[in-house]
């Protein structure tokens, strides 16, 4: 993480969204701890074979390096409820086109716990011959696990679906990172497939969504989460 960034942020403790009390993880996961629920967004899982059925020849890397990363979460948290919230394979063929290494290292991830496939616009479908239950929208307590996030306000929902990033500046110097992004009584999570990319939250796209007077960027740094309040944040 650069000094610029160091210098106006602090490390980011737990946070609250609808009374519920969360774990931003700096590799992309949110842990819900008192729910040992854990969730994780736009896997999008079998990307690179998916461009390569149309003709972009691309490293076919991109399931092998997400499911190593998501293996490595689940170890430390050990959550009893995991929640993959949509766009978790990059099409609809992705589960059956996925190798079947990667089948068994997903399936041993699954094993002992319960597992809800959220719905995305990606994979609207039940993913092929893998356990687990799909669903459109899932509501635990006062949360409310959805893909996209609704153009009418929902307090406690937790989305996916536009890969939120931010930028600072800071002595002319400029920071983009991926980020979670909320406002207390909703949270917009970060894309954590190996191939994806990002939105910056102050697009028009998210128009709407948050409370800008508590809006804040949860940026993923490699070592720790920063939290940046909402009026330090730059487009671009």
């Amino acid at each position: 993480m650069t000094r610029a960034l160091a210098m106006t942020a602090l490390l980011a403790d737990p946070v609250g969204i609808a009374g519920e009390r969360a774990i931003c993880d700096r590799r992309g996961v949110l842990y819900f701890p008192d729910l040992r629920l854990l969730t994780v967004s736009d896997l999008h899982l079998e990307k690179g074979s998916s461009l390569a059925r149309r003709g972009s020849l691309i490293p076919p890397y991109d399931t092998g390096a997400t499911l190593l990363r998501l293996q490595a979460v689940i170890a430390d948290y050990q959550p009893a409820i995991v929640i993959s919230l949509g766009d978790s394979f990059h099409d609809g063929g992705g589960a059956a086109r996925m190798h079947s290494s990667f089948r068994e290292r997903l399936e041993a991830l699954m094993a002992g716990r319960d597992w809800f496939w959220v719905a995305g616009n990606h994979d609207p479908d039940a993913p092929a011959d893998l356990p687990g239950e799909t669903v459109r929208e899932l509501a635990i307590g006062s949360l409310l696990f959805r893909h996209q996030p609704s153009a009418v306000r929902v307090e406690g929902e937790i989305s996916g679906h536009l890969h939120p990033c931010a930028r600072i500046v800071q002595q002319g110097r400029s920071v983009r990172r991926r980020c979670f992004a909320g406002d207390g009584g909703r949270m917009i999570m970060p894309a954590f497939g190996a191939y994806t990319g990002s939105l910056n939250v102050l697009d028009r796209a998210y128009a709407g969504l948050f409370r800008r007077e508590t809006l804040m960027a949860y940026m993923l740094g490699t070592e720790r989460i920063f939290a940046i309040s909402g009026s330090m944040l730059r487009p671009g």
